[in-house]
């Protein structure tokens, strides 16, 4: 986990850029989550020609199936040499798939270490405050609870006169970034599992589940293969990961869900536009004339034999060609000089023996 703690840290500065420009928590995740989109716009579209080898290849990998179904083994073995041959890496569409997840962990961590992560105070005095309210009623249970920092920055108004080893311009930051949580009413600091029903926060696991579906969905029916030749990767993310997604968005702070709504609708969004000019026909296309192009290459590439050895091959096979054509010949002969007939009557052999007999 230090490793995401790390990745949180990185985000934290981007998050915390966007924030002093836009003064709201919310605003700036939806702008971060664009921002990272378009960052991770190249590994969307390998994604897709991964998507579109997969479909390419779907017909000859059922005909090895039907071949070697009894026999996974040498079904596999098959299947091998066939990616190897076509060049598809079939891991390639999920390595990319799953890259949102090490990035809403990130965002996790820099959301429930505010003052670590965010705003990047000194662990010292982050380390004597959560010290101070585990000793409060009410808050937290002891100093290495993980929502510490969370429970500073939401009872800020309430601790800020006894908050004495922040320095000022520590103290002047998190009252800033503390003003900034609500969005639509909604407090993204809070967690759905402890808040009572009318502060609607369960509508952040509910369209988590909602629009994670949607676009695992899209997926699929986009991919041309259906759900019967999916990779094993696709079909945990169109079954599992929207399950998993509703689980976080439950039980972590809003924000984190917030985020993770808003990364499945700009998912949709980015769907959407590379299925319309990136899509499997047309990056299939593109592989076949890329190949294409590559064999033409390589036989313009190849250089042709000096003329001395052209004329060496042609008389060997000129050669080669008269010889067949005698031996040919030859056999043809054979059968009348093993005979010994002439036409027109018996032979001597036979009359002498009639001779004989009368």
């Amino acid at each position: 986990m230090a490793i995401f703690n790390f990745f949180g840290s990185i985000l934290g500065y981007l998050l915390w850029f966007l924030y002093t420009i836009l003064r709201n928590y919310g605003v700036a995740i939806i702008l971060f989550t664009i921002i990272l989109k378009i960052l991770l716009f190249p590994t969307s579209i390998k994604q897709q020609k991964s998507m579109a080898s997969q479909a390419k290849l779907s017909e000859k990998q059922q005909e090895l199936q039907k071949k070697y179904g009894n026999n996974k083994q040498k079904y596999n073995e098959e299947l091998a040499k066939l990616y190897e041959k076509e060049g598809v890496n079939p891991g390639a569409g999920c390595l990319t798939t799953l890259l949102p997840f090490p990035i809403m962990l990130g965002i996790y961590y820099s959301v429930i270490l505010p003052l670590s992560n965010t705003l990047h105070i000194s662990s010292d005095a982050i380390a004597k405050a959560t010290d101070y309210i585990s000793k409060l009623p009410g808050m937290v249970s002891g100093s290495t609870n993980m929502y510490s920092e969370l429970e500073i920055m939401r009872n800020f108004d309430y601790l800020k006169g006894n908050l004495t080893m922040f320095s000022a311009a520590d103290m002047e930051k998190m009252e800033f970034f503390s003003k900034g949580f609500k969005f639509l009413g909604l407090d993204l600091l809070a967690t759905p599992q402890n808040s009572n029903f009318f502060s609607f926060l369960w509508l952040i696991p509910l369209l988590s589940l909602v629009s994670s579906f949607a676009y695992q969905f899209y997926m699929t029916k986009t991919s041309g293969n259906g759900t019967q030749g999916q990779s094993g990767c696709m079909k945990v993310m169109m079954y599992v990961f929207p399950l998993i997604s509703v689980y976080w968005a439950y039980t972590m702070p809003a924000a984190v869900g917030f985020y993770w709504v808003i990364s499945s609708l700009t998912s949709f969004a980015q769907s959407i536009i590379t299925n319309k000019y990136f899509s499997l026909n047309q990056m299939t296309a593109m592989t076949e004339a890329r190949r294409a192009l590559t064999l033409e290459l390589s036989e313009e590439n190849v250089r042709p034999l000096p003329a001395a050895a052209q004329k060496e091959i042609a008389d060997r096979i000129a050669s080669s060609a008269q010889a067949n054509q005698q031996k040919e010949a030859k056999q043809k002969q054979l059968p009348q000089k093993k005979s010994g007939k002439k036409p027109g009557g018996p032979s001597k052999n036979t009359a002498d023996y009639l001779g004989n007999k009368k």
